[in-house]
């Protein structure tokens, strides 16, 4: 995924602020709450943030944010449609949920006189790159509960995104309630395949830019962890301040585990299980290798959100166990 420059945002925060302004009006500003008389309040990166009233239109930025806010019972009027699923911007595993079409708003560089121009009372960006100039701009429209302390570089958990939305929107038991009905299904599956302890694994993916492996404290790696999987260590060993590491041609042994994972992103699945070099990775070689060809599989295990998970649990996890055996 290509993120961001801050240079970039800089300019687009220059250009939109005059507009921004006039449009959020004198209420705008989500630092500027009397926290005493505060609705609701959120522990995020960039400090404890201040909800003023119960937020009648909220616009969902963040990878998952419109689907949590939608298992919570509130109807975005703006989001981010980061998967391009079209209509909606919903996987299958949350379509219908909406009475009325959310207005699309941009994922990396969001619009910023868009979402102004929408008069949102509460703008949700908890899984993104955390961006200090993307979020200033966007507090300046309306409070805005950011990335939480360490969220950078879209690492937040399904339960973090969750217990966050939950408290901005009032809905703290609801959020619970979510939680631990999601983490029940869980214990379930684990119990369900106990082969999976300890096992190493690997998740990866190709773009038209190569190999890339992902790292701790992303959604696709918690949601295997959960499982009793090991995130494969010599992909650990590599990791940085992002969401995944490089693999070149020449290090594709790299993603040997007991269990590799990969899916394309931007090109065909064939680009993947077609290629040589590929095909070699001893893993791959035993058959101990899923390669995603359903996009719809690859979205939900990519999504990692509150109503995403359960339709993962039932759909991918029968694919681990059946590499595995």
């Amino acid at each position: 995924m290509r993120l961001l420059s801050t240079r970039s945002l800089v300019r687009s925060s220059a250009l939109v602020l005059a507009a921004v302004v006039t449009l959020a009006g004198c209420g705008g500003d989500g630092g500027t709450a009397d926290p005493a008389a505060a609705f609701a309040k959120v522990s995020t990166k960039f400090g404890e943030i201040s909800i003023p009233a119960e937020p009648k239109r909220v616009v969902a930025l963040g990878w998952g944010d419109a689907e949590t806010a939608l298992a919570l019972g509130v109807e975005p009027v703006g989001a981010s449609d980061w998967l391009a699923f079209g209509g909606d911007g919903l996987g299958p595993w949350a379509t219908g949920r909406y009475q009325q079409a959310p207005e699309k708003i941009g994922t990396l560089e969001p619009e910023f006189e868009k979402i102004a121009a929408l008069k949102p009372d509460l703008i949700l960006d908890t899984k993104s790159s955390g961006d200090q100039t993307r979020y200033d701009t966007l507090k300046g429209i309306a409070p805005t509960v950011g990335v939480p302390a360490g969220g950078d570089s879209y690492k937040v958990s399904w339960e973090k995104q969750t217990e966050m939305v939950a408290a901005a929107l009032g809905r703290v038991e609801q959020g619970r309630q979510l939680i631990a009905a999601t983490k029940e299904k869980f214990a379930k599956t684990v119990a369900a395949h106990p082969e999976f302890a300890g096992k190493t694994i690997t998740l990866g993916s190709r773009t038209s830019e190569g190999y890339g492996a992902y790292v701790g404290g992303t959604g696709r790696v918690d949601f295997v962890q959960r499982l009793g999987f090991r995130n494969n260590p010599k992909v650990e060993a590599k990791a940085t301040d992002g969401f995944s590491v490089k693999v070149s041609q020449e290090q594709l042994d790299l993603l040997d585990a007991d269990l590799t994972v990969m899916a394309p992103i931007g090109v065909d699945a064939s680009t993947i299980s077609g290629d040589p070099l590929f095909r070699a990775v001893p893993s791959v070689k035993a058959g101990r290798v899923v390669v995603f060809t359903d996009k719809t599989l690859s979205s939900a295990f990519a999504t990692d959100s509150i109503l995403s998970i359960g339709y993962a649990l039932d759909q991918v996890v029968p694919l681990f166990a059946a590499a595995l055996r």
